[in-house]
């Protein structure tokens, strides 16, 4: 053995890992090491505002929007994700379109901030994957969506293309709006990125002080509480999204309380294999418990709903067809009739983190990628008519 501390050579390691990482970062999204988000095909810019491509030539781009759109060596547009809201809104305040009223689908008067924390108790489970598509899929409908970053690890932070051990070493996280020692307000931690409507609060591995300082916190009766301070950061910009959506850490320590009590809905993703299966079974009993506890201080949350999302599911697979089945049947219809299925494409795009809404699909092949896309888009489809519902409305 070296006679080098373990601790100095982890620490080694850490940089080293950190540096080439970096570095590949940089290579991938050259020039301006930074990402950027793809434009869209014609067809892709109907569908996300639900209209017909005939529609979206003829009475707009050509018509009415001086949109400077891009175009091909065969004379096909592809449009950003700015100019097909601009489309979007367009369409919807045109006096001869008001069926197409129902295409802007964010909050209304009276509607409240939806807050949808998505958790699990175990890592693996795809938590972090279904957020961030359902983020983006979100902002690409129409909706201002917010992630929030709530594990220290900080993945769904960096699948935004930024490097939390590099550029939030010290600060810039949600760490710092929580925090009981003069606490930032909470709009100074959030960040645009490269999605139209979709702002980042971002984590670091800081966010992970918020565990240990909460227990000191108790002790000391600091004020606000714990399970107070996530929604009272959500109250501060309230008035600025239409969704939030919150990956949560993989464990339920005060973090993810925090984040459940903020909640107006909660989606478990759970992978349908029996050692998954029992780890979600001590979640959800752990987690009435705990949810009994806090409740005995008037912070029992008011979820619109709360749901299971099967993920990383395989239908070829008889056990995992068989454990789904047993989910659906215990459950009924807190189980999502849509699943998220495991994709090839989905873990390729992960390669150069990217989601399947930032790559294109020149990039795989066609039916893999049209089947993973499929899956996804239903998923967020599922929510999108909960969220519609938790406002009393139906037609998305």
């Amino acid at each position: 053995m070296s006679d080098e501390r373990i601790d100095q050579r982890i620490q080694a390691m850490a940089h080293r890992l950190s540096r080439s990482l970096d570095a590949n970062m940089r290579r991938s999204f050259l020039p301006d090491q930074q990402k950027e988000l793809r434009r869209f095909s014609a067809a892709e810019a109907a569908d996300l505002i639900g209209i017909s491509q005939d529609h979206l030539r003829k009475q707009f781009f050509n018509e009415k929007l001086d949109l400077d759109v891009d175009t091909d060596s065969r004379g096909r547009r592809f449009y950003t994700a700015v100019q097909v809201d601009q489309a979007r809104h367009a369409i919807a305040q045109d006096s001869r379109a008001r069926r197409f009223q129902f295409l802007v689908p964010g909050r209304r008067d009276g509607d409240r901030l939806q807050i949808i924390s998505v958790a699990n108790f175990k890592g693996g489970a795809g938590k972090t994957t279904t957020a961030i598509h359902l983020a983006q899929k979100l902002a690409l409908d129409g909706y201002r969506v917010l992630a929030v970053d709530l594990d220290p690890q900080a993945s769904l932070t960096t699948m935004f293309g930024v490097r939390p051990e590099i550029e939030l070493a010290e600060t810039g996280t949600v760490y710092d709006a929580l925090r009981y020692d003069d606490p930032l307000p909470f709009a100074s931690v959030l960040r645009k990125t490269y999605f139209h409507n979709l702002d980042l609060a971002p984590a670091g591995l800081l966010l992970s002080e918020f565990e240990t300082e909460t227990a000191h916190a108790l002790q000391n009766n600091t004020q606000p509480p714990f399970y107070q301070r996530l929604a009272i950061c959500l109250a501060d910009v309230e008035s600025l999204y239409d969704v939030v959506v919150i990956d949560c850490p993989p464990q339920l320590g005060f973090i993810t309380l925090s984040a459940l009590v903020a909640s107006t809905s909660l989606i478990v993703t759970v992978v349908p294999s029996m050692l998954d299966v029992a780890s979600m079974a001590q979640f959800l009993q752990l987690t009435a418990s705990l949810m009994a506890t806090i409740a005995q201080v008037g912070a029992s949350p008011n979820w619109d709903f709360m749901k299971f999302l099967i993920t990383r599911f395989e239908p070829n697979d008889g056990p995992q067809t068989q454990m789904a089945a047993f989910l659906r049947t215990m459950f009924t219809d807190e189980v999502l009739t849509r699943t998220f299925l495991k994709s090839s494409a989905v873990s390729d795009a992960g390669l150069t983190q990217q989601t399947l809404f930032e790559a294109n699909r020149s990039d795989f092949t066609r039916q893999t990628y049209d089947r993973a896309i499929e899956s996804i888009t239903g998923v967020v489809d599922e929510i999108e008519g909960l969220i519609q519902s938790a406002w009393g409305r139906k037609e998305v």
